[in-house]
């Protein structure tokens, strides 16, 4: 029976505090119910005590306040504390429960004895968008350690937003081991769970650094920086004079480079960015983030997510810290430490680095060994594989800088292993659309300012619908290692980049580039756009639209591109009514039914929603493209043209199958295709439906979404052919191109900016090299041989007879 004092002291706590608890299930925890259960707290104070009875039973746990006994081990309770009890003044001193004690000694007498430890962190105050003043981020859960009296007024401040969070069970049979004595047993378990609460609240509020001052002074005294140092001083004449010029430079690097992490700064920017999110989005849709909570404390982090907004910043930022860990410190461009601005970031986690540094070799070095001190520090990185923003709305190419930078890091110190986690960041409604559009039509890209940012303000007035965040799979950075090189943990540091790990940086690339496009969202926007996008007025009857967006919607559920991928749980009828609400269809009555079209203005922007989600129906789309124009089509065949387009698809698109793959994922789209009534059987061969049939129009449509991508393969195929092998140089093909995609866009097209991105012309263009369709010669002309040609033959059946005729 629980002490009444307890009871009550339980209920009034209860009448003031609030608690976010994680995991919010018990099954997460993987409790053995056959084995006893013993809760841990590190620090020994009442309102732990009654917060852990509480929520353990919420959960459905065992006990924290029933008696244990087990094996002739006897306590008043099922839990222990790490930590002495709490003066009123100061702080607690560590020390050995008695109940530890006696578990561990039972241990070591019976080998059949086992306890299951579950640790429970408790952090007052972590909840981020409830700082109203100075006093309660000055009483807020840190690092310092503190008495009774202060823990009173933490309660008081911060007792609404009290972070509960129950660790996976610790066997004390493991801990203890095979230990000489049992002194030296109990030691060991306790600094086992010493250090696991310690990164517990490093997950939360990050590690404990010194001030930015101390880091400054760090980084210029390590062998790297001073090597530097000492190398531009000998260049310029070796004198007293050059070598302390040099000295302020890299001191000047450092200050230009480092965070100044605040972690009040971080709690006043959450409450910020809660209202901003309020007033912007309908909401924000987090999945798979237990992808990183389960894995963060016994690893480095790297958040990898899709470039598409300045908002990227500032949102995942926002959702780590609000899921209950450290906000990451974010490599974030030069052009963004403006003035007030940059501080702020700053103090919020940000460290700047200038878009290129090669040749200043005394940066690189202070850039190198900040990036190392944070990683070997604890502290996870945020950082864009693209180096800037998508104005497409496709992932582009990842560029290996920063992802060279980390690898090279780890190879120095792999103490602690590195995750990398790719995250797919989706806008329904972009902030800066019209920004892009303008861009990708020739005007030159605008700087950042800070008048700029302040005019912004008026945008607040919008609704830019929701946002979708889904974290992908984890990448092992020493699994991809191991790949190419077994013996990289010994064989020391590496100089340079040898091959093996240039190798091992472009998979790594790869690998990142497919696990953010794997955790996509197939969002309601996504598919409103890939449908209308499809039609020559971008309208569409209402009823027609509501059924070939539960169809589209159908084959994602029916051929999953990714475990990872989230697929929208609205219907075609609740998508349209979304959209409607957040202002991108437009209805207009009519007595045959009534139309849905889109708003003028929205057309060209929603060419971004819709390459968003291209990636996921690109394949099917290419089947239904094939057999809607060549009325039936073998198996055979659609697998012979799929395999000599997929290279090119892959690479501007970065599917995920590995060209071995494609043949399955073929089928599986066939099959998925077939049972949707898109496409008809018959033996080895595939048929459209028929011509009047709403399945003919449905199939029609999506072949559409992949039609810009096909003419763009054909232009660059048309024109390196005519002008014949060794008579053009890639960049002057890449012009070409674009320039002749520009015309068909406004002559015969869809007159949208990104169907002649010179980005993508030249990602093609590098792929013929890669495959070995053209090469550069030494004058620097791309030369082909009779391969080209036919690859050009086999891509004109890829087109309808008008649409080949026009680009020709």
């Amino acid at each position: 029976m629980i002490n009444p004092f307890l009871y009550l002291g339980r209920k009034l706590l209860y009448s003031w505090v609030r608690t976010q608890v994680q995991p919010q299930s018990v099954a997460a925890l993987g409790i053995d119910p056959d084995k006893p259960v013993v809760y841990v707290l590190q620090r020994r104070l009442v309102s732990n005590l009654l917060v852990l009875s509480r929520e353990a039973r919420a959960l459905g746990l065992p006990p924290a306040l029933a008696a244990f006994h087990a094996d002739g081990v006897k306590s008043g309770r099922s839990l222990f504390f790490l930590s002495r009890p709490e003066p009123w003044f100061g702080a607690a001193k560590p020390g050995y429960s008695a109940l530890l004690q006696e578990l561990v000694g039972r241990a070591r007498a019976n080998p059949a004895f086992d306890v299951q430890l579950v640790p429970v962190s408790i952090l007052w105050g972590r909840a981020p968008d409830k700082a109203d003043s100075f006093w309660q981020l000055l009483f807020s859960d840190g690092w310092a350690k503190h008495g009774r009296f202060r823990q009173f007024f933490t309660i008081v401040l911060h007792g609404r937003q009290t972070f509960v969070r129950f660790s996976e069970p610790l066997s004390l049979r493991e801990l203890t081991g095979d230990s000489a004595d049992d002194a030296l047993a109990l030691r060991k378990a306790a600094r086992v769970l010493r250090v696991h609460f310690r990164r517990q609240r490093e997950m939360a509020i990050g590690p404990d650094l010194s001030h930015r001052r101390t880091q400054v002074s760090e980084l210029l005294a390590s062998s790297p920086v001073q090597q530097a140092i000492a190398n531009e001083a000998e260049a310029n004449g070796g004198s007293v004079k050059a070598l302390h010029k040099a000295q302020e430079q890299a001191r000047a690097y450092a200050l230009e480079i480092a965070a100044d992490y605040s972690y009040p700064v971080v709690r006043i920017l959450a409450r910020f960015l809660t209202w901003l999110w309020t007033r912007l989005y309908d909401g924000v849709e987090v999945s798979n983030f237990d992808t990183v909570s389960n894995l963060a404390s016994d690893h480095e982090i790297v958040y990898l997510p899709s470039h598409r907004s300045h908002i990227d910043y500032l949102l995942l930022s926002y959702l780590v810290f609000n899921h209950g860990l450290m906000v990451p410190h974010i490599a974030a461009g030069a052009n963004l430490n403006l003035p007030l601005v940059g501080g702020v970031l700053r103090r919020g986690g940000a460290f700047f680095l200038r878009r290129s540094f090669k040749g200043n070799k005394v940066y690189s070095a202070v850039f190198n060994e900040y990036l190392h001190m944070m990683v070997t520090k604890g502290h996870s990185i945020e950082y864009f594989v693209e180096g800037g923003r998508s104005r497409t709305g496709r992932l582009l190419a990842p560029m290996p800088g920063m992802l060279g930078m980390t690898v090279q890091s780890y190879l120095r110190d792999s103490a602690r292993p590195i995750l990398f986690v790719p995250i797919y960041i989706g806008y329904e409604k972009l902030f800066e659309g019209r920004t892009y559009v303008g861009e990708l039509m020739g005007r030159p890209k605008k700087k950042e300012s800070l008048l700029d940012l302040l005019l912004t303000v008026r945008e607040l007035k919008k609704n830019f619908g929701k946002v979708h965040v889904n974290f992908g799979e984890p990448i092992r950075l020493a699994t991809i290692l191991d790949a190419h090189n077994p013996d990289w943990r010994t064989s020391g540091p590496t100089e340079g980049r040898p091959s093996w790990l240039v190798a091992s940086i472009e998979q790594l690339m790869r690998t990142i580039a497919t696990g953010i496009n794997a955790a996509a969202v197939v969002h309601p926007v996504g598919l409103v756009s890939l449908a209308l996008l499809a039609t020559p007025r971008h309208a569409m009857d209402a009823r027609q639209l509501e059924r070939q967006l539960d169809a589209t919607r159908q084959l994602a559920l029916l051929a999953p591109y990714d475990a990872r991928t989230v697929v929208t749980d609205m219907d075609g009828a609740a998508m349209i009514v979304y959209c409607e609400q957040i202002k991108l269809l437009q209805r207009q009555g009519h007595p045959l039914g009534d139309i849905l079209h889109l708003y003028p203005d929205d057309a060209v922007l929603l060419t971004y929603a819709r390459n968003n989600v291209l990636h996921l129906y690109a394949l099917p789309a290419l089947i239904t493209f094939l057999v809607a124009y060549n009325g039936a089509m073998s198996r055979e065949r659609l697998h012979r043209l799929a395999q000599m387009a997929y290279p090119f698809l892959s690479a501007e698109l970065f599917l995920r199958w590995p060209e071995r793959e494609l043949a399955a994922a073929m089928d599986r789209y066939l099959d998925a295709l077939t049972e949707l009534a898109w496409l008809r059987k018959d033996g080895e061969r595939y048929a459209a439906p028929e011509l009047n049939s709403d399945e003919h129009g449905q199939m029609l449509l999506l072949g559409q979404a992949i039609r810009p991508t096909l003419l763009r393969y054909f232009i660059t195929l048309a024109m390196l052919t005519r002008h014949g092998t060794g008579s053009m140089t890639p960049a002057e093909l890449e012009s070409q191109c674009h320039l002749h995609a520009q015309r068909l866009s406004l002559l015969r097209e869809f007159n949208a900016p990104e169907f002649f991105d010179k980005a993508i012309f030249r990602t093609f263009i590098d792929t013929l090299k890669k495959t070995g369709y053209a090469s550069v010669h030494e004058d620097g002309t791309l030369h082909f041989d009779q391969r080209l040609d036919l690859a050009a033959a086999d891509a004109r059946a890829l087109l309808p007879p008008d649409v080949r005729q026009a680009v020709l």
